[in-house]
């Protein structure tokens, strides 16, 4: 009997979408991943919050000053201040919103891996981190490799 109950715990869990009376809601099927792979695979948590650190910063200034040429061309054209094209406005944001993009794989890439943090600005972690990177994908590329054979 003990085996019975322990096969029954190991089974996905299953969860209904919408209604309780819809039988014909989709399902989902959630599966625990085991302890020891979720510690062992990963980003470390001081890592990840010093990359939100970084993503926080030099992508939020770009992206709030992305909206702020929009409030500020609308001020002024409609106090008369000035007269600004449309293309202007749009152009300026969309390099703003454009900076802030490459603000995010900036501050990614330019995050210390190590224990210790690193400089303010990152700029020498940012090879060891593409290279980090590229053995990642290639070790996932045999991974897939591996499981079609």
């Amino acid at each position: 009997m003990k085996g019975a109950k322990k096969n029954k715990k190991e089974q996905p869990k299953e969860v209904k979408i919408g209604f309780s009376s819809n039988n014909l809601a989709p399902k989902i099927v959630s599966k625990k991943a085991s302890k020891s792979t979720s510690k062992n695979s990963g980003i470390p948590s001081y890592v990840a919050n010093r990359m939100a650190r970084r993503i926080a910063f030099t992508t939020g200034i770009p992206t709030l000053s992305g909206m702020g040429v929009f409030i500020g061309s609308y001020f002024l054209i409609s106090k008369g201040i000035a007269d600004i094209s449309p293309t202007l406005t749009l152009v300026s944001s969309a390099l703003c919103f454009l900076v802030g993009l490459l603000g995010l794989s900036y501050g990614i890439l330019s995050a210390s891996w190590d224990f210790n943090p690193g400089s303010f600005l990152g700029f020498e972690n940012i090879k060891p981190n593409i290279n980090r990177m590229k053995d990642a994908f290639k070790t996932n590329q045999k991974d897939i490799t591996s499981k079609k054979i």
